[in-house]
């Protein structure tokens, strides 16, 4: 399978990172001379450095022969004029374009095709959506769903005095009742998968899998205390900050936005009539005071400042809020956000890129999330009669270095693996391996 991507910046270049691992072939257009040439040495793939927007270039790329086309550059007018020339010059059966400044809650083109467009990907909508999701499961940690099983990955940070702390992976497992799995730990920013006798220290980064109903027990035995979330306060009445407000508004909650310009002020009153709206900067401490920012139950901070989003959702933490979300804007702060009182990190590109890859993925791949801040991929596979695995025991399979199963889904229910379990045909694969280990991961879901 072909798969032209026109614009590699962040969004496009783990769009073709993951297809790549999954052995599809892909084609890279990327204007800029310095990046085609960065992407030349990074990805195993053929970049074309031209113009995406005209019909030589689409030609030179393959795309007589190309199964899908997507269109991530940050200009929404070429993302849209690109796939309307590949839907008027050639049979690309999937086309896909990055739109990112367009009011959804307005806008009709998402209800038809629009340029030939198949979909349209709004990372704000994407964002805000994902917000509402995590709010909803208690906003305690990072969440990570799966396309075909009820099992979840969520993290804990253990801190001084967390159950987790100085204690090995079974004696953690012995001391909780409900049935979860340490699918891997992030650790001073490397990234590893624990054995039975690893010690998990003070600053590790835990990534946890069990049921949504078990977290809320394993939560609650390890000392993260759940929180009922009643009131909220939003950051930034941008658009995130707004669809934010829209979605949480329907569930029956007290919502207080917070917003520095005027303008942007009136226009969410208009809107959010049941939402208290405050023209405020959110940076004035006397803010927190006179408003009493301190008394609500979550904090959602997303400006257009990642810093200050950051750093709010520390600092009204330590007045009182139980709670914070923070939008982070660039990948690579990730890692340290991870590191701080800060209950949950949102990236639009990650909840872009997932939206993406969520309707493209074909074949025995299920699903492919990049986890741990694009250090490991979480993959889940289809095992058909010919995969060198079925009939296999997990104790009989030679994985590659840092890589595991982490559940078999058979019969619509979800199975914890232990040695002796033996991978049937129609089973659905959960593995996790870090980044390096991918192409050898290959081979188990090709067959």
């Amino acid at each position: 399978m072909r798969v032209v991507i026109l614009g590699a910046g962040v969004v496009g270049f783990q769009i073709a990172e993951q297809l790549i691992s999954e052995g599809k072939d892909v084609v890279i257009i990327e204007k800029n001379e310095e990046r085609a040439k960065y992407l030349s040495g990074r990805l195993d793939c053929i970049v074309i450095n031209d113009e995406g927007t005209n019909i030589s270039s689409l030609k030179k790329s393959g795309m007589s022969d190309a199964s899908i086309f997507i269109s991530a550059t940050n200009s929404d007018e070429v993302n849209m004029i690109a796939c309307g020339l590949v839907a008027s010059e050639f049979n690309v059966p999937l086309k896909i374009a990055r739109v990112r400044n367009i009011d959804y809650s307005k806008s009709k083109i998402m209800g038809k095709s629009f340029l030939g467009i198949d979909l349209i990907v709004n990372s704000e909508v994407e964002t805000a959506r994902q917000i509402a999701n995590t709010i909803a499961l208690g906003a305690d940690s990072d969440v990570l769903f799966f396309e075909n099983t009820d099992l979840q990955m969520r993290n804990i940070v253990v801190g001084r005095g967390s159950y987790f702390a100085n204690k090995t992976v079974k004696d953690i497992r012995k001391g909780i009742d409900e049935p979860f799995l340490i699918a891997g730990i992030l650790r001073e920013n490397d990234f590893l998968i624990p054995l039975g006798d690893t010690v998990v220290r003070e600053g590790d980064n835990v990534y946890l899998l069990a049921t949504q109903k078990d977290f809320t027990k394993i939560f609650i035995q390890a000392g993260k205390k759940q929180e009922k979330i009643d009131r909220i306060v939003i950051v930034g009445g941008g658009r995130v900050g707004s669809l934010a407000c829209e979605y949480l508004i329907r569930t029956g909650r007290k919502i207080t936005v917070v917003e520095a310009d005027y303008e942007r002020c009136k226009y969410l009153s208009d809107r959010f009539p049941g939402a208290l709206v405050l023209n405020a900067d959110i940076s004035d401490e006397s803010v927190f005071q006179e408003e009493e920012i301190g008394k609500h139950d979550l904090i959602v901070c997303v400006t257009d400042n990642q810093e200050l989003n950051m750093l709010m959702s520390l600092y009204a933490k330590s007045m009182g809020i139980k709670r914070s979300i923070a939008l982070v804007t660039n990948s690579s702060y990730l890692a340290v956000a991870s590191q701080l009182d800060i209950d949950v990190t949102i990236n639009p590109k990650i909840s872009t890129v997932d939206a993406i890859m969520k309707f493209i993925r074909r074949g025995n791949i299920k699903s492919l999330h990049s986890t741990f801040h694009g250090k490991a991929e979480v993959i889940e596979f289809l095992v058909d009669s010919e995969n060198p695995l079925a009939g296999k025991q997990i104790k009989d399979i030679e994985f590659p270095e840092n890589s595991i199963i982490l559940s078999i889904v058979r019969n619509n229910t979800s199975i914890l693996p232990h040695g002796n379990l033996a991978i049937e045909p129609d089973d659905l694969v959960l593995i996790i391996a870090e980044r390096a280990s991918i192409p050898k991961i290959e081979n188990f879901i090709q067959g």
